[in-house]
């Protein structure tokens, strides 16, 4: 279907909204990081906060003006729905890592991650049209599948910009400087600590995600796993992450492997969540639009 006024409704502006807001709080924890101006990066935490609520405002009147156009559904079922809603809980995820750990540093990391998805939603996301259901989409195991899977992709981007935050930190108290912005950074210690602690959030979540579309592919398909693009690539994404809780656990790794691993992780993520949807056929083809 072709986006048009009607099909498009008043919650992309509030998404639009959403994502200017999201660019400025990313420029407001840059300038807030290099000025060394905390006052400055609590600004940009009001405006996440802000962000989430337009975010939410905006996915809760897209669901009611699907009821309006006779469609009825939760918004979580094509392209640009799963980028926002995506994009939302990297927002409500760093909110709480930013709150927990007394922290506004993480801002000028993780923001941009949310910033970009919108700028992707907005562009390429299909326009925002509000489109019927593929048959096959038409099951409650579809909104738990779909919202346990973004839910761990939040936390593992949380858990890459982290990563990144840390290898910077490591190789600046490696040469025991003592100036410059990575100084503002927490210990590496506790940044090591959170890549792992946000990954021990988001991998239940990636299970729950994978078994529950285990069993909506039973419900669509008529069988639990069909080596579909999208399966494969889920496989993977779970075995990377399996293997760093798996060497964390038993091997003890930590420190920079551990951190290239976690970015590793979150670049399978965006390769199975768009790179699939955007360019390789199969059953989940209709994502990419």
């Amino acid at each position: 279907m072709e986006p048009t006024v009607a099909n498009i409704g008043n919650n992309v502006y509030f998404f639009d909204f959403t994502m200017i807001l999201l660019g400025v709080a990313s420029v407001v924890y840059l300038v807030g990081l290099y000025g060394d101006k905390p006052s400055i990066s609590r600004g940009g935490t009001w405006i996440c906060i802000l962000a989430a609520i337009s975010s939410f405002v905006a996915l809760g009147l897209r669901w009611v003006e699907s009821y309006q156009m006779g469609i009825g559904r939760i918004p979580v079922t094509n392209l640009y729905e799963s980028l926002v809603f995506f994009a939302w809980a990297v927002v409500l995820f760093h909110l709480f890592v930013e709150r927990k750990y007394h922290s506004l540093v993480f801002g000028a990391f993780v923001i941009p991650i949310a910033f970009a998805t919108m700028v992707f939603a907005h562009f390429k996301g299909g326009g925002g049209a509000i489109t019927p259901l593929n048959p096959a989409l038409q099951s409650y195991w579809l909104h738990a599948h779909v919202i346990t899977c973004f839910i761990g992709y939040a936390a593992f981007a949380v858990s890459a910009g982290v990563a990144v935050m840390y290898l910077l930190k490591a190789k600046q108290e490696a040469e025991k400087r003592t100036s410059g912005v990575v100084t503002l950074f927490p210990a590496a210690k506790q940044l090591d600590e959170l890549v792992y602690k946000a990954i021990i959030w988001g991998f239940p979540f990636l299970t729950a995600g994978i078994i529950t579309g285990a069993a909506w592919a039973n419900y669509a398909w008529g069988t639990y796993w069909s080596w579909d693009p999208k399966e494969t690539w889920s496989l993977i994404v779970w075995l990377v992450y399996a293997a760093f809780l798996h060497a964390r656990v038993t091997r003890g790794w930590h420190g920079k492997r551990a951190a290239i691993l976690s970015i590793v992780g979150f670049l399978s993520t965006i390769m199975c969540y768009l790179g699939v949807n955007l360019f390789l056929a199969g059953l989940h083809s209709y994502g990419g639009g």
